[in-house]
């Protein structure tokens, strides 16, 4: 066993894992953004632990030696110990992502893990934890919206006349460009920034999931529920509620939400009974809705509902101006984690990352930065060090790059390409049973098959549960 604890600054978070390696890991990535921080080896262990000083979020391996994920998660459940669970696992299963969530986890993350969406999912947690259990909310002011260029600035003055309002907003974008960090915004601005933001991140949950995450279920309401269980829509209560990716959510479950803006009022799962929902509604979409609408994909009414004041989030492309500036600032913030002098770029560095598409947008230009941060050794990053990490098969790169690297980097992602997609036919469109083919997580696969603009299949998608 292997216990250790950072300062008391953000909240307190036991992770479980027999790995030590992964263990630190987690540890270190929670106690750089400011979470106090338990790590043991052993469920046995953990729950001595939770015996003696509550967390308020565990995070837990799946596959470990004596009492397992799954069992660590009952006996929470069984105690009626006041936290939330997150599990992470490399051995990722339909069956066992939803059994946790049925016993009371909050979410469900595959190793390797995401370290934004590590962040993510325990912040969330913890704002659930506190809701549910009268703690203050980890409300904070609004983030920032960096850039200067004439897009940014547009968009600056939009959410400025938006935020005010009552009215349901839909934000617009493709993947990576800052969705989620507008719905804060907006809040952060709003007349409910005191009460809390809620969001559902919509790929994750399989169909019975995200109806019980969204309007909550009595005990009873189906097989595995044990407990009464509070939705989004009840915790976000006074504040507001984020949809994230909502062309994900199938078009049963549309009418439901439909039904709910029309008339303020929705029921748990396996209850009659009305409850008002007095909240906000914010969604974002990487898809052109009209076209999902034309598909017979989306409601028509639905869309409507939701498109009362549309945002669009630029991409990264269109606003190059803006790269340095946002450079700068990753940069600040992942020296601050990682408790490092600042580093600095080359030039060639600095012109290279001007001249790329970005075509993950904000989220890709992070991680860049990020990586660079961490792997630096003390010297200017120059640009030979960051070329390999970038993604050239849809740009001309520049000319002081090897057109035999270009010819071979685009043959193999479009190996890539052909092979995902003929396995995915092979299995029948079922994602689970590729991902494991493949050797990849169920994520990772949807992830994909998204960039290459595949729709999930209403068949597919119940199917394989995806997670």
């Amino acid at each position: 066993m292997t216990s250790h604890e950072s300062q008391p600054v953000g909240g307190h978070v036991l992770v479980v894992d027999d790995h030590a390696s992964a263990r630190r890991s987690i540890a270190d990535v929670l106690q750089q953004v400011g979470y106090r921080v338990t790590a043991c080896a052993s469920a046995a262990e953990a729950i001595g632990l939770l015996g003696q000083t509550m967390a308020e979020v565990v995070v837990t391996d799946l596959q470990m030696p004596g009492m397992n994920g799954l069992d660590f998660i009952r006996e929470i459940e069984r105690r009626r110990w006041p936290c939330q669970v997150l599990m992470i696992t490399a051995h990722a299963s339909v069956q066992s992502a939803v059994e946790a969530m049925r016993h009371g986890a909050f979410d469900y993350l595959e190793k390797p893990f995401d370290v934004t969406q590590l962040e993510r999912s325990v912040g969330q947690a913890l704002d659930r934890q506190r809701l549910l259990h009268g703690s203050t909310s980890s409300s904070s002011d609004a983030p920032a919206i960096i850039g200067n260029s004439q897009a940014m600035n547009d968009l600056r003055r939009r959410l400025a006349l938006i935020a005010t309002t009552e009215e349901t907003v839909l934000i617009c974008g493709e993947s990576g460009t800052g969705k989620e960090l507008v719905a804060q915004a907006i809040h952060a601005m709003s007349q409910r920034r005191e009460k809390p933001l809620v969001s559902l991140n919509c790929p994750v949950l399989s169909e019975q999931l995200i109806e019980s995450e969204l309007f909550g279920h009595r005990r009873g309401a189906f097989t595995g529920a044990d407990a009464d269980r509070t939705g989004r829509f009840e915790l976000a209560q006074g504040g507001t509620f984020l949809l994230d990716e909502i062309t994900e959510i199938n078009l049963r479950l549309q009418a439901k939400l439909l039904r709910v803006l029309q008339e303020r009022t929705f029921e748990r799962v396996g209850s009659s009974e009305p409850i008002r929902a007095d909240v906000r509604i914010l969604a974002t979409t990487n898809r052109d809705l009209a076209s999902e609408v034309a598909a017979g994909r989306f409601r028509e009414d639905l869309y409507y509902r939701l498109a009362v004041l549309p945002v669009d989030v630029p991409p990264l492309r269109d606003r190059a101006q803006d790269v340095l500036q946002l450079v700068d600032h990753f940069l600040d913030q992942a020296m601050q984690k990682l408790g490092r002098p600042r580093c600095d770029w080359e030039p060639d560095a600095r012109q290279l990352l001007l001249d790329y598409h970005w075509p993950g947008n904000v989220r890709e230009l992070q991680n860049v930065v990020t990586r660079a941060c961490v792997l630096n050794q003390g010297r200017p990053i120059r640009a030979d060090e960051i070329r390999p990490w970038l993604r050239w098969e849809h740009q001309s790169e520049p000319a002081n790059a090897s057109e035999v690297d270009l010819r071979c980097d685009t043959s193999l992602a479009d190996l890539e390409r052909k092979h995902i997609v003929a396995t995915l036919e092979k299995f029948g469109g079922h994602r689970a049973r590729t991902a494991a083919a493949l050797g990849i997580g169920v994520r990772t696969l949807s992830g994909k098959l998204r960039d290459y603009g595949f729709a999930p299949r209403e068949k597919a998608f119940a199917d394989s549960n995806c997670l």
